[in-house]
């Protein structure tokens, strides 16, 4: 069979091309590789000075001496504690009302101006929360400095997330989903319960891990509700100040009196935190993983 093959000047523009092309893909890739190797090179760090204090006792013990030794576990409690909190507040009404917004609200202007306003609350500075959760839990509501008005507090700021989050996900579902339910005789919350909340439950569950990875690192909104520089006791109720990671770090960071010597415990806090952290958003992308390998629909 002939075949024509391009005469050398088109050879020539098609490298000029892919070399231009490698090029480009070389000067996108360059700041994303610089982040890489900051956030790698941070870990690094926080592991070299921290992990040799990271033990069992120090993981199982209250601070001792000032916090110049012992451990974080009221620390560990109290972080847990408050973030369970706030998913119980935030996950029930971030849920309903994406699924409101995404499958019953109508298309208006004052629709619109809800999506805005939710989308503009996710991008205040948590430190505005925290000083809105003194106003509304502290004071209107009388409840006091405590794990419950921190946990609100933080159930607040993640709430647009979560709102934002089930929506999009209910949103990516094909109407095709909701069509064929609607043409069997389902009714409309049938549809949406049996034909679109199971595939969108991937991206729902993501968005609420990483909101909870959010919350476990926060330090404005419990610094004015309820967290305490030190205390050896774990809260026996949502009405007793607490201790966590993100302000214990904080404190031996930057508040005591013996900042040399507190600052192995406070890298060693850190790791525990990141470690935290990076647990959620694992969880986060294997479960994400799953769920997309089972979900045809999407390939």
């Amino acid at each position: 069979m002939n075949k024509t093959l391009p005469p050398p000047e088109n050879y020539r523009r098609l490298n000029k091309k892919r070399f231009t092309s490698n090029i480009g893909f070389a000067i996108l890739a360059i700041p994303l590789i610089i982040f890489i190797l900051f956030i790698g090179f941070m870990v690094f760090y926080l592991f070299k000075n921290g992990i040799n204090v990271v033990s069992w006792k120090f993981l199982t013990q209250p601070p001792e001496k000032g916090m110049t030794a012992g451990g974080i576990f009221p620390c560990i409690i109290g972080t847990l504690y408050v973030t369970f909190i706030s998913l119980l507040f935030s996950v029930p009404v971030g849920l309903f009302s994406g699924i409101y917004l995404a499958e019953y609200a109508p298309n208006n202007i004052i629709t619109q101006v809800m999506r805005s306003s939710i989308r503009a609350l996710a991008g205040i500075p948590s430190i505005v929360y925290g000083l809105f959760g003194v106003a509304l839990f502290i004071r209107a509501f009388q409840i006091g400095l405590s794990v419950l008005a921190s946990g609100l507090t933080l159930g607040l700021m993640s709430l647009p997330w979560i709102i934002t989050t089930v929506e999009e996900s209910i949103t990516a579902i094909p109407n095709s989903f909701r069509e064929g339910a609607l043409a069997l005789g389902a009714t409309k919350w049938e549809s949406i319960r049996r034909n679109v909340l199971p595939y969108a439950f991937p991206g729902i569950l993501t968005g609420v891990l990483l909101a909870i990875a959010r919350t476990v690192g926060e330090t404005a909104p419990i610094l004015f509700t309820g967290v305490t520089y030190f205390t050896r006791q774990i809260p026996r109720t949502p009405l007793e100040k607490f201790m966590a990671l993100p302000y214990h770090i904080f404190v031996l960071a930057t508040q005591h009196d013996q900042l040399t010597k507190v600052r192995p415990i406070a890298f060693a806090t850190a790791v525990v935190l990141l470690i935290f952290v990076l647990g959620f958003d694992i969880i986060a992308f294997f479960t994400r993983m799953r769920f997309a390998a089972t979900n045809k629909w999407q390939v």
